[in-house]
């Protein structure tokens, strides 16, 4: 789940900076029908979604190999 939170946290930063540049993913352009107080909550929603699984989920076996060859220091 850490991993599918740090993509999730990413790409949602990203569809917050891509619009200042003049592009948009044609893939999420729905949540602009909405209004745009609509889509900045739905990215926004997005980001802590993806902090929270991120911050929740168990560490990767590269994170736990690390801890251990560091305890054994």
């Amino acid at each position: 789940m850490r991993k599918i939170g740090g993509y999730l946290a990413v790409i949602s930063i990203a569809l917050i900076i891509l619009p200042f540049v003049g592009l948009t993913v044609r893939f999420t352009d729905w949540i602009y029908d909405w209004g745009e107080t609509v889509a900045w909550a739905i990215k926004i929603g997005l980001i802590v979604l993806g902090a929270v699984l991120y911050f929740m989920g168990k560490p990767g076996v590269e994170e736990t190999v690390e801890a251990v060859v560091e305890s054994a220091e």
